[in-house]
């Protein structure tokens, strides 16, 4: 007699493998695992420490090889070699590298410590700009001093790291204090230094970088907590005041009227605009090829400092301009996230200021490039060729990589990867046994 089996009152019959599971629709199981494994990936504490570095080293990278491609012309046109710019570039990335490392393994101690000498040593340079016979004007700005041989430094480019560093430390030891609950407290003296940069850098014509520092400043009364009124009142000042420095500057109205612009006046106006629309509009899905730059044999101002990225979009087409956006918002989201998860307000309002630095002057340059902004003449961070600009922006991503590692999680993770931690960790778990076991 055969035998049956019985079943139990309330068991469920097995599903067939890969089978969805009763009442939840079969498409949505693939989407929704693969969004939770990326929200845990996500979650994990070393991963804005990796995103971090990561996206900086590649932006780099990718920033010497079209620093290269989109320099060589100009660099034969004046007589060098075709490699003179990439040499440069490349010096100064290593010896930023040198910056970076040393940023990450900085205690915030003595960030904190360095970052009021680094403020008067900024001043007292941007200052020496001013002196005849000391600073150099460039392309109309007066904000350049030369240091020997071919090599030229713009102390306006420190002056956003020790900004930050400034008004981070300022702010948190305010906030320690209990004392950011008024606003005397909260402006001075923090806006008055920031005042006194601005002046010091709209002296030598260079608007594009008090642009970014006026978004720093912003960035840090907004992570302080500023009222609405007080923020606004702020915001409307500084409005004013650029719309009084634009009106007064015939060359600053001439780049106003070229946005949106897709040809060029009878005199010329407009080229380095147009040309820029030109380059990005002929790369097509996935450019010409590297090297392969129509724009760059002197059509295109600056190729390989405020119009690279225009470059890249020809050579490299949509695919690389979007890799490069992908990478900025991936550096830009976890700065935020670092910003957002510390305890230090130190580390809140200086992680968040250089996460605005960065981000602002992304967006300024990028929106120039594509005819959406005025051109400010600020350099893509990390990308453009300028030595100035790339020593400070990888100290700041070296200051993020190091507040990435202040996290608990993260320090104990980065021990279990030491060698011989994890081997360590498991002996003495298997040493100790419960009480009472033989």
């Amino acid at each position: 007699m055969p035998v049956t089996a019985r079943r139990t009152p309330g068991a469920r019959s097995a599903a067939p493998r890969g089978a969805a599971a009763p009442g939840r629709p079969r498409g949505l199981d693939g989407p929704r695992r693969l969004y939770e494994q990326l929200r845990r990936a996500w979650d994990r504490p070393l991963t804005a420490y990796y995103v971090i570095l990561g996206s900086a080293l590649l932006i780099t990278g990718l920033g010497l090889v079209m620093v290269y491609s989109a320099s060589m012309i100009q660099a034969l046109r004046f007589d060098l070699p075709g490699s003179y710019f990439f040499r440069k570039q490349l010096l100064a990335a290593a010896i930023g590298g040198v910056l970076l490392l040393v940023a990450t393994r900085m205690p915030v101690k003595l960030h904190r410590a360095l970052s009021y000498p680094l403020l008067a040593g900024t001043v007292f340079l941007m200052a020496l700009v001013q002196v005849p016979g000391i600073g150099h004007a460039v392309n109309g700005n007066q904000n350049w001093i030369s240091v020997g041989g071919p090599f030229q430094l713009q102390p306006s480019e420190f002056g956003k790291l020790a900004l930050i560093l400034w008004g981070a430390d300022l702010l948190a030891r305010k906030q320690d204090k209990h004392l950011l609950a008024q606003w005397k407290h909260m402006l001075v003296p923090l806006v008055p230094v920031a005042f006194m940069l601005l002046g010091l850098i709209m002296l030598g014509g260079d608007m594009g970088t008090a642009i970014i520092l006026t978004a720093i400043l912003f960035g840090l009364l907004w992570l302080a907590g500023a009222p609405t009124r007080l923020f606004a009142g702020v915001l409307a000042f500084a409005g004013f005041l650029g719309f009084v420095l634009v009106k007064t500057s015939s060359n600053r109205m001439a780049r106003l009227d070229c946005v949106l612009s897709t040809e060029m006046g009878p005199q010329g106006e407009c080229q380095q605009a147009v040309h820029g629309i030109y380059a990005l509009a002929s790369g097509g899905w996935f450019g010409s090829g590297l090297g392969a730059s129509v724009e760059k044999w002197g059509q295109l101002p600056e190729p390989h400092n405020d119009f690279i990225f225009a470059i890249t979009g020809e050579e490299l087409g949509l695919a690389g301009t979007l890799s490069v956006l992908a990478l900025f918002a991936a550096l830009g989201y976890a700065g935020i996230r670092v910003a957002g998860r510390t305890e230090d307000p130190f580390v809140r309002y200086a992680a968040g200021g250089v996460t605005t630095w960065i981000m602002a002057q992304a967006t300024i340059n990028i929106g120039a490039v594509l005819g959406l902004l005025p051109i400010a003449g600020v350099p893509l961070p990390l990308f453009s060729y300028g030595g100035s600009a790339l020593l400070p922006t990888m100290f700041a991503v070296g200051l993020l990589i190091a507040f990435a590692r202040q996290d608990p999680a993260a320090r104990a993770a980065l021990a279990m990867r030491r060698p011989g931690t994890r081997w360590k960790t498991m002996r003495r778990r298997v040493t100790r046994r419960p009480s009472g076991e033989r």
